[in-house]
Parts: structure tokens; sequence; C-alpha cells
């Protein structure tokens, strides 16, 4: 017993350990709780494999703040330490691990998590909240308790002390620049943010409750209060458990204890459990989702062994799957490191594989087991799902079981399914299966009907990423394009062999032409002619696929933007029915101002049908139509 000296070169090593993890003082009491939670563990396992013979009871955590001894108490009952193991364990193996620490670090900040996790430097967080840490600890072996002391100096003391009961007691006395830790709110938070699940009760305070009322009671008799203990955590959480030992309410209920401000419920459930080749549990959900890919992620939890670690689980669960909502527990996973590290372990890349097939899985026997309910939820799945498909070549192969494409009449197909409806009517004169889809319903109505009633289907597809996703499909599969419906005529869109005669003749074209060159702005319009059916109106504005494919590919990433093309202008076609009666009018008209009324009437339709008129030009437009009726 007595003082000694602990081995560092440094003088002082308290306060740096204090400048270096400046900026997450919090992290101590992740630290001391899992230590505490170590300790009893480990004594519930010494005690079932026989090697401890004393009673284990029901032990559990306390955190208990002493606001005016400015003081913050750990107490466990867990194995507790002899002299010998305070000795090895705070003396010499964490301060070996901080004088290691100091050479590596001393002129670079490094990252404040892995630091502390790879110097063993855990126990020391306490120094930076605390100017001075008492340990009160005695060992479940038959020998005395042992209080050590530190002020943050090298120095320490080691005496024997009274204390009867296992486990150890942690005394952290708070410094001036660290009396929020004092707050009960505070260390509440804390211990909801790092401990909730944590696999031992963890004590914080007491709570009143009412005990219930005995049957003879009178109406107005008030109920006896009881005080007990306020549990902070929940020890078993549903990831503990085997799926067949919950119901669906588990599942919901857990889902309201991860996100008490979610008021919907998620839509289903997957419960990952895997011990080769690691170990990982855990619950993922799919909660509804809007079209923005943009959603908040970070709303999975990662935890090793119960104890949280990070919301930030990009690296270890697919990107496309940060969307989702739950939690992820592996012991594989180390507590304390960084981002790049997890990124490049070889463990946490095949944990990565595993969930993207299990998420695979999932929605397979989801849409086998009731197709109906499955399309029913598609509309809040499909971005991640298709993100998921244009990110993960494994997923992509996967998703053709399950993918779906709805149509305008919501009808949905697999691709497979879709191929085979549409490929007597689709398939153009080169042997081409054309798909037709629309992203708005109601601006390209006048397009989708036209299409309808040529006996097409139209897919209704609406994610901001539709453009990065037919691309791939169309290099995946031989033979198909994706086109929109109001990318052309309909009669371009799917080309068959019989081509309709014009009205006109060449010299009408050529006049036709020229005039209405000279009459529609250049830059925003290209003029084509067409002979089609003399139904179809005179003026329809389209934009071609490609373009138009590219510049929503740069807007939402890639695309257009990658080969430093700046910013696409839009541009649009201006397909002219020659074999509209209207056309042969205004061809023959003989006063130019009627010639020109009767244009722009005509080219103010086409790009209101377009959702393009807006403004001064609008403006116009009505004014213009009520004279004409007049």
């Amino acid at each position: 017993m007595g003082k000694g000296t602990i081995n560092v070169s440094v003088e002082n090593i308290f306060p740096l350990i204090k400048k270096f993890l400046y900026s997450d003082h919090e992290i101590f009491l992740r630290e001391l709780v899992s230590n505490a939670t170590d300790a009893t563990v480990k004594l519930k396992h010494l005690s079932s494999i026989g090697e401890y013979k004393g009673d284990y009871g029901s032990p559990k955590i306390e955190v208990k703040i002493d606001k005016k001894g400015k003081k913050l108490h750990f107490i466990d009952q867990g194995i507790g330490m002899t002299e010998e193991e305070v000795q090895k364990f705070i003396n010499e193996i964490a301060f070996s691990g901080a004088e290691e620490f100091l050479e590596k670090y001393k002129d670079d900040k490094g990252d404040e998590a892995e630091i502390i996790g790879h110097f063993g430097l855990g126990f020391y967080s306490a120094f930076m909240v605390a100017e001075k840490v008492e340990i009160i600890s005695k060992s479940y072996k038959d020998e005395p308790a042992v209080h050590w002391e530190c002020d943050g100096s090298p120095n320490y003391s080691l005496k024997k002390s009274k204390r009867t009961e296992r486990g150890t007691e942690i005394i952290l006395h708070i410094a001036d620049d660290s009396t929020e830790f004092l707050e009960d709110a505070r260390i509440a938070e804390l211990l909801t943010k790092y401990n909730k699940f944590m696999p031992i009760p963890i004590k914080f305070g007491t709570k009143e409750v009412n005990l219930p009322l005995p049957e003879d009671a009178k109406e107005d008799a008030k109920p006896e209060k009881k005080t007990i203990d306020n549990i902070i955590n929940n020890p078993k959480p549903a990831w503990t458990k085997q799926p067949s030992e919950l119901k669906p309410e588990d599942y919901k209920s857990f889902y309201r204890e991860l996100y008490p401000m979610q008021f919907e419920d998620p839509l289903f459930h997957i419960h990952l459990n895997v011990d080769y080749p690691f170990n990982l549990t855990g619950i993922l959900y799919f909660p509804k989702m809007t079209n923005d890919i943009n959603i908040q992620k970070d709303k999975i939890q990662l935890y090793q062994n119960q104890v949280f670690v990070t919301d930030n689980v990009e690296g270890i669960v697919p990107e496309f799957l940060t969307m989702l909502r739950g939690v992820i527990d592996s012991p594989d996973i180390p507590l304390n490191v960084s981002r790049s590290y997890l990124q490049a372990d070889g463990a946490v890349k095949k944990i990565s594989s595993y969930i993207t097939r299990k998420v695979a899985d999932k929605l397979k026997s989801l849409f086998n087991s009731n197709r109906e309910d499955f399309e029913q939820k598609w509309n809040d799945i499909k971005i991640v799902i298709e993100y998921g498909m244009l990110s993960e070549d494994k997923f992509f192969d996967k998703a053709q079981a399950f993918a779906l494409y709805p149509t305008v009449d919501d009808t949905y197909f697999t691709l497979e399914e879709l191929k085979e409806k549409i490929k007597a009517a689709q398939t153009d004169k080169d042997d081409k299966l054309v798909i037709l889809y629309a992203s708005n319903k109601d601006e390209q109505h006048s397009y989708i009907e036209a299409a309808k009633e040529k006996g097409y289907e139209v897919l209704f597809l609406d994610s901001p990423i539709v453009s990065h996703l037919i691309q791939k499909l169309e290099t995946s599969n031989e033979n198909i394009s994706f086109v929109r419906v109001d990318g052309d005529h309909i009669d371009n869109l799917i080309k068959k062999d019989e081509d309709q005669v014009s009205k006109l003749n060449d010299e009408e074209q050529e006049s036709l032409k020229t005039m209405l060159t000279e009459m529609i702005p250049q830059d925003k319009f290209s003029v084509q002619l067409e002979a089609m059916d003399s139904k179809a109106n005179p003026f329809i504005i389209t934009q071609p696929e490609f373009m138009r494919r590219m510049k929503e590919m740069q807007q939402s990433g890639g695309g257009g933007g990658m080969f430093g093309m700046g910013t696409m202008p839009d541009m649009y076609n201006l397909v002219v029915n020659t074999n509209n009666e209207l056309i042969g009018e205004i061809l023959n008209t003989k006063t130019a101002k009627k010639k020109e009324r009767l244009v722009n009437q005509a080219l103010d339709l086409a790009r209101l049908s377009q959702n393009l008129l807006k403004g001064e030009e609008l403006t116009t437009f009505i004014k213009r139509s009520f004279e004409m009726i007049k």
C-alpha cells in the first residue's frame, strides 16, 4: 500500500489527455458505465461456470450525483479489483498506453475516439471532467478492499478500504469547467444516449409510483405511493431476443422506444441474426419514405454489445440502406474507432454485404408471400430499392425478383412481366422493345392519353433518380429502351413500318417551315414537320429523351455534370402535324396578322400542355384567347 508514481516520462499527462480529447468530453460517462457493465457481466460468467461460489443476486449499476460535494459516483456490484489488479490495470497497462499515445499524438490531434480505444484510455477519460478520481473496490476474491486516489498528476495513493460489498465505486471530483455533469438532466440525457440498452440495469435516482388500490377501497380513496429505483435502461431490448420470441406488436413498440417522436408505425422490419463468419444482431425498419433522396439519414444506431457507438453508420450499412431506421449490434465492431478505420476493415465490409443480402431476401419473401400488400407499400419504399439497384450490383441482380414498375393506372409489373405484356404492341420496326413512362400524370396527361389510345402501357416513374435507373436498366437488358411519353409524337416514339403521307406537297412544306422558323423563337424550339394522323394536335412540344435525361441526371448527381458540360439549357422540339386542318388554314391565310395570331395561339396551347406557359406569356395568351372568342 502507500503512495506511488505512475511510470510516465511526461510530468503531467492528464491536461494533455484533456487537450487532445477536448471535443468529446461526454464520452467519459459511456466509458465508465461500460467498464461497470463489463465487470458485472464477467461476474455473471464466473458464476455460471462455478468459479464464483457467492450469490450473484440481481446486480445493478448506480450513477449518483452529489451536487453539494461536486462529485459524480459510479457504483457497480461486479467482480471488483484486488490491490494487485489495481496496480496492474490502472497504474501500468493504461499508462503504458498513455505514453505511447503521447509519443504518437503530441504533434497531431488525430481522431479522439480512436485514440481512447486504441490506447486503453477508457478509464482515464474521467480526467477530462474530473480534477481528482477515487476508486474504491472489493474483489469477488477473498481479499481486502482497496482505495486508489489520483489528482491528475503522475502521483497516486493506494490504501486499504473498509468497503465490505463486492464491486467498485468510482468517484469523480468534477472540475470547475465541467459542472454541467453535476446536472440531473445532463446525466439522464447521456445515460439515455449511450446506455439505453446496456445489459445490466442502470439506476439513476428514484421515482414514486402508485400502489394498486385494494378491491374494497372507497371511491375517493387515494393510492399509496412507493419509492422505487429509477432504472434508465432496457437491459433486454428486442434485438437481443430470438425472432420466435417476438410478436409484431413487440417490433412496433421497440420502434417507438427507439424513436419516441415518430408517430407513424414502420411498414415492416427485418430481424438480423448471424453468428458466422461474424456476430451480428439487429432490427432494421422500413419507415414510410418520401421521394426525397436527401431525407434524414443517420437514423440507424450502431451498438457494440448493447453499448451505443454511433448513428453514423456509413461504411457498415450500405449507403442506400442508411435511409432505414433501427439498430445493428456487433461485438466485432471496435467501440472506439474512426470512420476511416471502419470503412477499411474487412469484417465491416462483410457485414455490409450481409445486410444487403438479408434485406434483398426479406423483400423477396414479402413480395412472394403477399404481393398485394407489397404493391400497396411500393410507393413508400421504392426510393430505397431504386437507389440500391443503382448503387449495389448484387442488390440490382436480386431486385429483379421484386422491383415493381407501376403504370399510370396503378397496375404493377415486374420487369419480366412488363416485357411479356407489351412485346406484341410496343416492339418497334427495329425489333426494339420501347417502354413508355410518365413522370407527372397531370403535366403529361395529353401524351399519356395519346399512348393509351394506341393500346400502349405507360409506366409511372416519378422518383428523382429515374433517369439514372433507366440508364442502368437499358445497359443491363438487351434491346429495350425507355422513353418518356412527351419525348416525341406517339408515332415517332414507337416507330412502325407504316408511314403517314403528308397532305402538303414538298413546296408547301418548305414554305411552312420557312414561315414558322421566322415566327417561332429559335433559341427555344427546333421546328420539325411530321405527317401524322389528322386528329392529332397541330403543334406538339416534345423534349428529346437523351437531352432531357442528361439534364435530369446532372441535376440529381452525375450525368452531364461529370463531363464539364455546365448546366444544360432546356431544348424543345416543336413538332408540326402537317395533316392537321389548322396547319392548312395557317398556310393559306392571306393576312399576316391573322397568320401570326393563329401560330402564336397554337404554340401557346402546345406550351400550356407542357406546363411551359408562365408569367407575361401566359397573360398575353389569356388576353388573346378572350379576344378570339368575342
